[in-house]
């Protein structure tokens, strides 16, 4: 019989933090599940973590070779989920409480939703501390009206908060690492046109030096190309979203990109003629308006108004 929920964990070496993931799923009262785990590493670190885990939890072992990289890993352990439902959780993520896949299965069986998420809490490995994630006032109608709205703000979290129906069909975009999280919950929100927050916490999302985002952020050389291939694949029409127009206009101006040619060399395609006049307002910008925020965002609402 195939189980309620397939816990889905793309793993790459980190086996201190998967240990603490597998401890978490050890202590959980809700038992219908079974463990998918995918392994990137180029060494035997997970297969022998797992072979202690496996008498007492149900993990059916994957080893990937040669490695496939964020997010096809993710791609593949769901690829072999058996679950009616798809928790994908990260290994260095892990449940926050004994209840919390039993929160899960609940709101999967009382609300007709494909799509669930949770609150979750950030913890700074270095610092040893929990930082909750807040929930924006009125986000809730803007996704459901605008899923789009998610590349000014990712309020949703990380995959390790999801839980995704086995019928929803889309997958991760692996030509992207950054951005693809966003992305996947335009695609699924636009056909879905809602889902179901569960308030409390039930995630605690690990937050270190090895993740991706340290690379990532505010990077051109990441940062153009997956916003570009946002832009192609959601239509620049997003932009005329203010919310939207305003993370362009900060992304551009912190990553210091004044000019057609930063752009092209990045990307050689042809810009939306928005994005490059988005970037003539910035260049034209003293800096002393650019590094103030309420200086930086009035100028941004002028662009946005001439745009």
């Amino acid at each position: 019989m195939k189980p309620f929920i397939s816990i889905c964990i793309p793993a790459y070496k980190r086996v201190q933090y998967l240990s603490r993931l597998l401890d978490s799923i050890l202590m959980q009262t809700f038992k219908d599940f079974e463990i998918v785990l995918s392994d990137d590493s180029d060494d035997d670190s997970v297969r022998d973590l797992c072979d202690k885990y496996m008498p007492e939890l149900p993990i059916r072992y994957f080893r990937n070779k040669p490695s496939l990289g964020t997010p096809a890993n993710w791609n593949f352990a769901i690829s072999k989920a058996n679950g009616e439902w798809i928790k994908l959780i990260h290994d260095d993520d892990w449940f926050a409480s004994p209840d919390s896949l039993e929160l899960f299965a609940a709101s999967a069986r009382s609300f007709n939703k494909k799509f669930i998420f949770s609150a979750y809490s950030n913890y700074f490995e270095s610092e040893k501390r929990y930082e909750k994630e807040g929930f924006p006032f009125g986000w809730k109608r803007r996704i459901i009206q605008s899923p789009v709205t998610l590349l000014a703000h990712n309020v949703v979290g990380p995959p390790s908060v999801t839980l995704v129906h086995q019928s929803v069909r889309e997958a991760y975009d692996e030509r992207m690492k950054w951005r693809v999280d966003m992305d996947f919950y335009m695609q699924l929100l636009a056909k879905e046109k809602d889902y179901y927050r569960i308030n409390r916490v039930l995630v605690n999302v690990g937050v270190s030096d090895s993740q991706v985002t340290n690379s990532c952020i505010n990077v051109p050389s990441v940062e153009l190309p997956e916003g570009y291939l946002l832009l192609e694949k959601h239509g620049v029409k997003a932009l005329s979203n203010i919310l939207v127009y305003d993370a362009w206009w900060r992304l551009l101006r912190n990553m210091k990109i004044f000019s057609n040619e930063q752009l092209t060399g990045y990307v050689q395609k042809e810009w939306p003629p928005v994005i490059l006049k988005m970037v003539r307002h910035l260049s034209a910008c003293p800096s002393f308006v650019l590094n103030n925020g309420v200086t930086s965002k009035f100028a941004m609402f002028c662009s946005y108004c001439i745009n």
